[in-house]
């Protein structure tokens, strides 16, 4: 690769701290004590008794707000008895209503997509508990009478992300979706610890796994594939990837790119040495999709510039998602440094929010609908 930066750059402190103007590695490093905040203040929480029955749960958000449910039905996919989804868009499936439970995420609590989905989720009879820092969303909950979670401001969204997950997880005990889920808690934050221990900035280049796969990275457009339950893991690499490291990004999935990305793969030479491939693997992998991952290598990655493994760490499902998780963070951040960006801001969803609220002006509208249901 031509014109790669100087690796120590990522030991310098001080230069580091220079680009990272904002701290978002320092908050990143924290992941362990930020959920356990969150799990601590979803456990005081009185969650419904009528909550409990359910026959669907749809989780309503957008982007780093979103990416907790997602993450929830991936780690309970073989084990709730019922279905969960998530919604990221303005309008729900037609079969949401009285009988579905919805968990409205926001951080800011100005996401209109959401905050819209949420109205009409109210409208619908559904059962609904929101999960917010603040703004509009826990205006309309007070309102309305919707219970709610307030979690700390302050945070990027995505840098929340444990604010946004580990709440759900503590009401899915509680609704019996999962059993025992303490040990499985404790063992994701001696994980996430351990993890930040590994990489954190003052441990050298040579010795951070977090910033050498960051090095291999860059000057490339990384496509990450999962399989099963790391489909969301997946996900959240691509788009902190886009978001801290400023860089396009894609995301597939076994076995299903199987059956379609792997013929993208048949193009130049020229074009292929452009890309990297990022593997999230499991060392307890099953034999059939083990199978598929190192077959594919063989034959579709051949002549990719770079082809990169990363392996989960821990022994329950919500261990390894996590350790995963907190170890792509730390990859993108090191990557923001890299390319001299500082990871915290994030321009054109900015400049895209701003110029959607003037045009749109669908905050306003919502304030109207509620006031109107409010007085029913």
């Amino acid at each position: 690769m031509e014109n790669l930066p100087d690796a120590q750059l990522l030991d310098d402190v001080e230069k580091f701290n220079e680009i990272d103007k904002n701290g978002m590695l320092d908050v990143c490093l924290k992941t362990d004590e930020i959920a356990l905040d969150a799990i601590r203040l979803a456990r005081k929480v009185d969650f419904p008794k009528s909550y409990v029955k359910c026959k669907r749960i749809v989780v309503l958000g957008m982007g780093g707000s979103s990416i907790g449910g997602e993450l929830l039905r991936d780690w309970l996919l073989e084990e709730s008895p019922v279905p969960i989804e998530t919604c990221n868009d303005y309008r729900m499936p037609a079969y949401v209503g009285k009988d579905t439970l919805i968990f409205a995420v926001s951080y800011s609590g100005e996401t209109e997509e959401t905050l819209t989905a949420f109205v009409e989720a109210y409208k619908r009879g559904c059962r609904i508990f929101a999960i917010t820092s603040g703004g509009h969303l826990k205006n309309f909950c007070e309102k309305l009478n919707v219970p709610f979670l307030t979690i700390p401001n302050g945070f990027a969204p995505r840098a929340a992300l444990p604010y946004m997950f580990f709440p759900l997880a503590v009401f899915a005990e509680k609704m019996g979706l999962v059993k025992e889920v303490e040990g499985d808690l404790e063992e994701t934050m001696k994980i996430l610890r351990q993890i930040s221990e590994e990489n954190k900035v003052e441990k050298l280049f040579e010795e951070n796994l977090a910033k050498k796969m960051a090095f291999e990275i860059y000057g490339t457009i990384p496509a990450v594939y999962g399989f099963r339950h790391y489909r969301s893991v997946a996900h959240r690499w691509k788009t902190q990837l886009n978001e801290n490291s400023k860089i396009p990004c894609k995301y597939e999935v076994f076995p299903e790119l199987n059956h379609n990305e792997v013929v993208g793969w048949e193009t130049s030479k020229e074009m292929k040495k452009h890309f990297s491939i990022v593997l999230l693997r499991d060392p307890n992998e099953p034999e059939e999709i083990r199978t598929r991952i190192e077959a594919t290598k063989d034959i579709a990655f051949r002549d990719v510039g770079k082809v990169l493994e990363v392996k989960a760490k821990g022994i329950s499902r919500l261990a390894k998602m996590f350790s995963l998780i907190l170890f792509g963070d730390l990859v993108s951040i090191y990557l923001a440094v890299l390319n001299g960006k500082d990871p915290m801001p994030v321009k054109t969803i900015s400049a895209l929010k701003a110029e959607l609220k003037k045009k749109l002006k669908t905050i306003e509208k919502l304030e109207l609908e509620v006031k109107k249901l409010s007085n029913r």
